[in-house]
């Protein structure tokens, strides 16, 4: 089996980054097609519903990624507090190598769709919750309790979501790292306030 994608994965791939840097409305589907190097026929023929289906495959693609990169920080931190900052550490990489292009996978298709399309807010909203559970799972497993790791993961996530949005408009990623720093002494404060 080689590793050559698929078309469809080609498709899926392609659109998420061209999704993730210009925003729905300003990917037009021949360019996907062009740098995805589909014959034009092969996307209705992968995505029936067409650019809408594209966009929820392209989110859950994108959002999976971003769910295993959580996964494999919090697998490789001491705390979560140690988690955070390693996982903003990688975010603050990412944007910095795009030139402050490339913020979050999803959010720009968020901003965008979520209020004229059910099905993409839908889609939306279950990408957000995996990782609010992935960060959660982590803080439970330093002690706190199921609900409170819940709360705390929902302002992780709300925080990190807009220092993206600070970082690329400031060309810097000091709103992520004191973010992230931020949130690390919540984290570390929380843990040590649990029973044991």
């Amino acid at each position: 089996m080689s590793g050559t994608p698929s078309t469809r994965e080609r498709l899926i791939a392609t659109a998420a980054r061209l999704f993730q840097e210009r925003g729905y409305a300003a990917t037009g589907l021949n360019d996907v097609l062009a740098q995805a190097g589909a014959p034009k026929g092969s996307l209705y023929h992968h995505f029936p519903d067409g650019k809408e289906g594209l966009a929820v495959a392209a989110a859950l693609m994108a959002g999976e990624r971003f769910l295993a990169t959580i996964h494999k920080d919090a697998g490789d931190s001491a705390d979560s507090a140690d988690m955070l900052i390693r996982f903003a550490g990688r975010l603050a990489g990412w944007l910095e190598q795009s030139g402050f292009r490339l913020g979050c996978p999803v959010a720009t298709l968020t901003l965008e769709q979520a209020a004229v399309s059910q099905n993409l807010a839908t889609t939306f909203s279950a990408v957000f919750s995996s990782w609010q559970d992935a960060l959660a799972q982590r803080l439970q497993s330093d002690g706190i309790g199921a609900a409170r790791s819940q709360e705390l993961a929902q302002l992780a996530l709300s925080a990190i979501e807009g220092s993206l949005i600070l970082a690329r408009a400031q060309r810097s990623i000091a709103p992520l790292t004191q973010t992230a720093e931020t949130l690390a002494g919540i984290f570390a404060s929380e843990a040590g306030a649990s029973p044991a």
